[in-house]
C-alpha cells in the first residue's frame, strides 16, 4: 500500500473524509498525540487499525467527536458529572468513560458495556470528524507498543505501507495521550494521567477524583481494562530503560558506574553536561508540561542515536508530571531504581 504524508490542508481533509467513508483509516493529528481514525460503527474498518498497529484486541480505542450532539447514540447515559467535564475540558485533551450506546462497533470497545469518549481540540482533527460524518475511533498512530507519535514523520516512519494516508498538522501541543476518567461508579476514577489533573477535575465537580492503582503499577494477569495504556507494556524504545528515583547527584553517581557501552541518560535542563554519560534533556525538573510536550519524541530520537540502555531522571508523581511518570514507567516495564534506598536496589 501505498501511503500519501499530506499537509492537513482543506483539500486533504476532504480526501481523509472521502476514505474513512469508504472504510479506510487515516492517521490524524490531534492535541495530545497523532492518531489512527476509523469510523466508529464500522467493524471491519476498525479492525484495520488493530492490523496496521499490531494491537490486542481486547484493548479499547476511544471514539472521537467534533461536537456534542455526535454523543447521541454513542454513550447511553450522560450524567451530570460529565457535563460538569465536559463543559469545563471539552474541546480537550480529557476522555470520558461513559456507558455504551447502539452505535460504536464490538472491536472499538473490546467487547465491554462501556466506551471512552473525547473532543479533541485540534482544529484539523475536528475538521476530519466533520469531513467524515461520523465519530471516529482513534489510538496513537505508532506501532502497538512503541512510543506515541507527536509529529507526522514519526508517524509515516510507522506506518508507510499499513495506511493510506498520514495528515501532517504539526507538531502535538500535549505531547501524551489525554487522561481517561471513568464514571461508571460513585465516584470518578483516572484510569489515566494527562494534561487534565486530579486536582482540575476534583475543582470542577467539587468532590473526591480517585486514581487508579494501575497508574503506578501493572495490572494482573486476564484483568479486564476501561482503558488504553493499562494492561501492556506501552511506550516504550528499543533501548531498556530504567527509572531512577533520588537526587542529582545521586544519579550521576549512579549512571557512572555502569559499564555498558551506549549507555545514555535523559535528565532535565541544564543537567546534561554535569552527566558522565551522553545526556538528553526532556523538560524542566517540576514542570510536567514541558516534559510531557518532549518524552515521546525523545525516547525515538534515543534509538536513532543507538542507546542500548537509557537511565531516566524519575519525574515527580503528581499533576502533569504524574503522566510522564506513568508512561515511562510502562516504556520501561516498571523497572525502577530507588536511591533513596541505601542499597540502591528500592523500586516500586
Amino acid at each position: 500500500m501505498e501511503t500519501l504524508l499530506l499537509q492537513a490542508d482543506e483539500k486533504s481533509v476532504q480526501y481523509a473524509g472521502e476514505l474513512l467513508k469508504k472504510g479506510e483509516i487515516v492517521a490524524i493529528p490531534t492535541e495530545t498525540v497523532y492518531g489512527i481514525a476509523a469510523d466508529c460503527t464500522n467493524e471491519s474498518a476498525v479492525a484495520k487499525i488493530f492490523t496496521a498497529k499490531g494491537r490486542p484486541q481486547d484493548n479499547p480505542l476511544i471514539v472521537h467527536i467534533a461536537s456534542l450532539d455526535m454523543l447521541r447514540g454513542i454513550v447511553s447515559a450522560f450524567p451530570p458529572q460529565a457535563e460538569k467535564l465536559a463543559a469545563a475540558f471539552w474541546p480537550g485533551p480529557l476522555t470520558m468513560i461513559l456507558p455504551r450506546g447502539e452505535k460504536p462497533c464490538a472491536a472499538t470497545c473490546a467487547g465491554l458495556d462501556s466506551v471512552g469518549v473525547r473532543f479533541p481540540s485540534h482544529p484539523a482533527a475536528q475538521a476530519v470528524i466533520r469531513a467524515a460524518g461520523v465519530p471516529l475511533s482513534a489510538p496513537s498512530a505508532n506501532l502497538s507498543g512503541k512510543p506515541s507519535p507527536t509529529n507526522a514523520r514519526d508517524v509515516f516512519a510507522d506506518m508507510q505501507g499499513r495506511l493510506p494516508l498520514v495528515l501532517d498538522g504539526g507538531d502535538c501541543k500535549a505531547g501524551v495521550e489525554s487522561t481517561v476518567v471513568s464514571l461508571l461508579g460513585d465516584a470518578p476514577v483516572i484510569l489515566r494521567p494527562g494534561y487534565v489533573t486530579k486536582e482540575q477535575m476534583q475543582q470542577v465537580l467539587g468532590g473526591e477524583v480517585l486514581v487508579s492503582e494501575a497508574i503506578t503499577h501493572a495490572v494482573k494477569a486476564g484483568e479486564k481494562v476501561l482503558s488504553p495504556g493499562m494492561k501492556y507494556k506501552h511506550y516504550a524504545p528499543d533501548a531498556e530503560l530504567t527509572l531512577v528515583k533520588g537526587d542529582f547527584a545521586s544519579f550521576a553517581e549512579y549512571v557512572g558506574g555502569m559499564p555498558e557501552k551506549n549507555t545514555w541518560s535523559l535528565c532535565f535542563d541544564g543537567e546534561e553536561k554535569a552527566l558522565p554519560v551522553p545526556a538528553i534533556a526532556y523538560g524542566k525538573e517540576g514542570d510536567g508540561a514541558s516534559q510531557a510536550h518532549e518524552i515521546f519524541s525523545l525516547l525515538r530520537e534515543l534509538d536513532r542515536r543507538g542507546a542500548k540502555k537509557v537511565y531516566v531522571r524519575c519525574p515527580d508523581e503528581s499533576g502533569i508530571s504524574l503522566a510522564v511518570y506513568n508512561r515511562l514507567l510502562r516504556a520501561a516495564a516498571f523497572r525502577v531504581v530507588d536511591l533513596r534506598d541505601k542499597k540502591g536496589n528500592g523500586g516500586d
